[in-house]
């Protein structure tokens, strides 16, 4: 069995580096499809209709699965198998498989049956034979939402029993069935839609085996268990009561998504898939240093007998996230632009794409430390069953990406880049361009300023939970100048190695403003610098 951290919030990460090692696979799995993609299709038309297409899915995945099942059933779960109550986990555990079942199964049937109307919901601005594609894509992918959602009801047993490393490299495969239909196209040199209507097949096989293997590993830990529909069930009836406002809080959430990818629909086109293309990288570090230590918390938080040890236990998982993502926050802004043509950039996707990605990515990163520190303090609240009050903080978090993101996007859609320049011109609602524009990165700046009024708002909420948790203000801080010093060396770094292919370039300025991060972290007395350093300096000095 994986070992967990201490039950007082001392540093044994165990649990979160399991996570993070299944993340990282799975990440590094989805970067090398979505380069595939661009390669294959570019930010073009068919590019759009697949980046739509692929909302659907990914919405009631979210909706329904792991971020609402965390929230309610991982608590109860958990809280029931640290009571030694394990046939009346069993019987909550299947229940909720059946209930979930049902459920995704009827709102995949609904998917299938009105994807007209759903598509011109998702992106009013598409017309044409983009419209039709992304109608025809939407039966295929809406067909694998029910694989996608009972994996992440097995993620929450596995994680409750301490399992920690499947159910987050599950993903692999995922992202491989779609890497094995890339491939053939591309060696194949399938036309674009071709090619996205196989796409949308192979992200409904790969659902199937991401659930079938965690599915197996499941049965093997729990050979009693039967999936079931009773609701009456008092522990069910504790989901349940916890499911609704966290439905309700990704909701929100999904909305803001949602609402994203219908003002990109109204801006020029390939909007839609520069967005899709800059969320791939910012997720990167979000899910390796933030989800997976709030992942691996939330069961421990769930079974902690007061509330010093919650409070213990959520300040060193706040300053563990600050750490990681403030840096890779920095690096973005700074190094962005060739780690972007790095990655992404042959095949289709030119340099004009790979900056107009950069900037949009670098608008998301600004956010990116609010983001993080703000999931640790969502799992504090859910683990003493607060879901409404994050879900109502989430709220108020889409309403103002919305506002900042629609008074920004048609200004930052008026400029363009061409041959590695800048200009200006005035753009009509969803017109098609010879070269990219940057209305996506007006919609990514407002999402970085919601991120932060998130962050202040669930900070007062979580020290509701645990009263003597301190403001994440002072782990952030404490960051300021390691983070202005790496960002002044990655900037300058990227200056000096730009005659240097971007395969070069990349982990060479990232490693310079990396080094300069954590040894100037290591002199301003950052902890988590020192517990990094510290066996380093002894084998050293011994």
């Amino acid at each position: 069995m994986e070992e967990a951290p201490t039950a007082d919030g001392g540093e044994h990460p165990q649990g979160a580096r399991s996570v993070a090692s299944g993340i990282l696979w799975s990440r590094l799995a989805g970067l090398l499809r979505e380069s595939l993609l661009r390669s294959v299709l570019g930010l073009g038309p068919a590019a759009d209709a697949f980046g739509a297409a692929l909302r659907i899915p990914n919405v009631l995945q979210n909706l329904l699965g792991e971020g609402s099942l965390s929230a309610s059933f991982i608590p109860v779960y958990s809280r029931l198998l640290g009571e030694g109550r394990d046939e009346e986990a069993g019987r909550v555990a299947g229940a909720v498989a059946g209930l979930m079942a049902v459920l995704s199964g009827g709102l995949a049937l609904f998917g299938i049956v009105f994807a007209r109307p759903l598509t011109s919901l998702l992106a009013p601005g598409f017309d044409g034979p983009r419209h039709e594609l992304t109608i025809d894509l939407i039966r295929v992918t809406t067909a694998g939402v029910g694989f996608l959602v009972l994996s992440a009801w097995c993620l929450g047993v596995l994680n409750s029993h301490r399992r920690f490393f499947l159910p987050y490299v599950a993903p692999v495969l995922w992202n491989g069935a779609q890497i094995l239909v890339l491939l053939a196209a591309l060696f194949a040199d399938w036309e674009a839609e071709g090619a996205a209507r196989a796409l949308a097949w192979g992200l409904v096989a790969g659902g199937l085996l991401q659930f079938g293997i965690q599915a197996l590993a499941v049965r093997t830990l729990l050979p009693e268990l039967r999936p079931g529909l009773d609701r009456k069930d008092p522990g069910v009836v504790e989901v349940r009561r916890r499911f609704v406002p966290a439905v309700l809080g990704r909701g929100v959430v999904q909305l803001s998504g949602y609402v994203d990818l219908v003002l990109a629909s109204l801006l020029a086109t390939g909007a839609v898939a520069a967005l899709l293309s800059a969320q791939a990288l910012y997720l990167l570090p979000l899910s390796l240093f933030a989800l997976s230590v709030a992942a691996a918390e939330l069961p421990e938080m769930s079974r902690a007998g007061d509330t010093a040890a919650l409070a213990g236990r959520t300040s060193a998982a706040l300053r563990r996230t600050a750490f990681f993502t403030v840096f890779s926050g920095v690096a973005y802004v700074a190094v962005g632009e060739p780690i972007v043509d790095a990655l992404f950039g042959w095949g289709a996707f030119d340099a004009d794409d790979a900056r107009v990605v950069w900037l949009v990515l670098a608008a998301y990163s600004l956010g990116l430390p609010a983001t993080s520190v703000s999931r640790v303090l969502q799992g504090t609240c859910h683990s003493v069953g607060d879901t409404a009050g994050p879900a109502r903080i989430a709220g108020i978090r889409v309403v103002v990406a919305a506002v900042v993101g629609v008074a920004l996007m048609f200004q930052f859609d008026e400029v363009w880049v061409l041959d590695g320049d800048f200009g200006t011109g005035t753009l009509g609602i969803g017109t098609a361009a010879a070269a990219p524009h940057l209305g996506a990165a007006g919609l990514a700046l407002g999402s970085a300023v919601a991120a932060w009024v998130e962050l202040g708002l669930l900070s007062g909420r979580a020290r509701r939970a645990a009263a003597d948790l301190p403001s994440p203000a002072g782990a952030l801080g404490s960051l300021a100048v390691p983070a202005s010093l790496a960002f002044l060396t990655g900037a300058a770094a990227k200056l000096l190695l730009g005659g240097l292919h971007p395969l070069l370039a990349a982990p060479l300025a990232l490693g310079v403003a990396g080094l300069v991060y954590l040894a100037a972290a290591f002199r301003t007395g950052v902890p988590e610098a020192h517990l990094m350093l510290g066996p380093i300096r002894r084998r050293l000095w011994d």
